[in-house]
């Protein structure tokens, strides 16, 4: 059973997602007094996908308050970004967890699609 099953997913096709670096990121002190920031690099590789989003979360994936110039970008296919992700001073203990998902635009008659979410783990 489990060399059928290995079978399987060997055969099952090509996975298509997005990159989202770096995978172990540190905030560091930004323009701002009492703002932190990192520079998160999205590369789009699904042709299907051109819009991503992004939310913080900490260690039990509750949401922790951040900003951003966008919540919600355009990057198209092959095509990297660079996500910049503010974060106030005192909620900086509570971030482990930034991550982007792509975000299905619904067309009619289109094969259904995966939405995808990648989540890197803050350095401490």
């Amino acid at each position: 059973m489990r060399y059928i099953m290995a079978l399987l997913l060997v055969l099952s096709g090509p996975v298509w997602g997005h990159s989202w670096t770096p995978t172990y990121p540190k905030f560091e002190q930004s323009w701002a007094e009492g703002i932190y920031q990192v520079n998160m690099t999205l590369w789009n590789s699904r042709a299907d996908v051109n819009y991503f989003t992004f939310d913080v979360f900490d260690e039990n994936f509750n949401h922790v308050p951040w900003a951003s110039y966008e919540r919600t970008t355009h990057v198209a296919y092959l095509e990297r970004k660079i996500i910049n992700i503010y974060i106030k001073e005192e909620d900086l203990d509570r971030v482990v967890y930034i991550c982007s998902r792509t975000q299905i635009v619904k067309r009619q008659n289109t094969a259904s699609l995966v939405s995808s979410r990648i989540c890197s783990k803050i350095q401490k």
